[in-house]
């Protein structure tokens, strides 16, 4: 028997990318405000799809109040959404929040890639997982409750940097990303935070103050070989996610470049 013949047809995994934008704050917004809010959210990420040239109909979403989970076509560029897409974000946030009168709107956006599975709630596999533990990293909490007049905050994955960030490409310049050791619940895994309109020194401060030290089994301080753990099977219903955990390697940091204006 085919392995892939015990999946429903809609179920067979695919690598895709995946991506969670989440609004800060949410929860002090009356009823009337949230409403507001998440149409405010859901705009911007129309507007910045466009702007980009993707097609958000062809986006699996999944509503989650205050966030919105999404996982993407298997033929869209990786490049185009951490570069383009974050870029018209940024810009679409700084006009809706010129707006006077109304809530401010701040995000935290988390992108990966990974195997993903449709299942009977929602999603399963290891990129929906970690996008859910990315996004509530208490790092990229304290890096957008300190930088007060930014508007968003990304993290991406360390597969997504090692294979599409450190290419250099134009707006992915890896010196502006600053890695943090994300630790929350089973899951453990290092992520790259970038803050646009922040250099990295704005950045790395405030990622160093909320992460702690990386795990040691000896309790001796870490080295640069410190092991990191990824989710390498889960799955993700609403705000609840559960997954195993593949222990590997960390790649060290690449040297400091210069940054490239789009």
């Amino acid at each position: 028997m085919n392995e892939s013949s015990s999946w429903p047809r809609d179920a067979i995994p695919h690598r895709r990318l995946c991506l969670a934008a989440d609004m800060e704050q949410y929860s002090r917004l009356d009823t009337r405000t949230q409403s507001a809010a998440q149409a405010d959210l859901v705009r911007l990420l129309d507007e910045a799809a466009k702007l980009t040239g993707l097609d958000r109909a062809a986006w699996v979403r999944q509503p989650q109040g205050d966030q919105e989970f999404a996982v993407l076509p298997e033929d869209t560029p990786e490049a185009t959404v951490l570069g383009p897409f974050v870029h018209h974000l940024t810009n679409r946030l700084g006009v809706l929040n010129a707006r006077s009168a109304a809530p401010r709107v701040r995000l935290r956006l988390a992108i990966d890639t990974g195997v993903v599975a449709y299942a009977a709630l929602g999603h399963a596999g290891p990129a929906p997982v970690a996008v859910a533990r990315y996004v509530n990293a208490p790092q990229l909490k304290a890096v957008l409750a300190a930088l007060t007049p930014a508007d968003l905050a990304v993290i991406v994955s360390d597969r997504l940097y090692q294979d599409v960030v450190r290419l250099g490409r134009p707006g992915l310049e890896p010196a502006q990303y600053v890695r943090a050791h994300v630790r929350l619940k089973e899951f453990g895994g290092y992520g790259w935070i970038r803050v646009p309109g922040y250099g990295p020194d704005g950045v790395r401060q405030f990622v160093q103050d909320a992460s702690g030290p990386p795990p040691s089994p000896d309790g001796r301080a870490p080295s640069r070989a410190a092991l990191s753990q990824h989710v390498h099977q889960g799955a993700a219903v609403g705000r609840d996610v559960s997954g195993g955990l593949n222990i590997g390697l960390p790649a060290l940091p690449p040297a400091a470049g210069p940054w490239r204006d789009w």
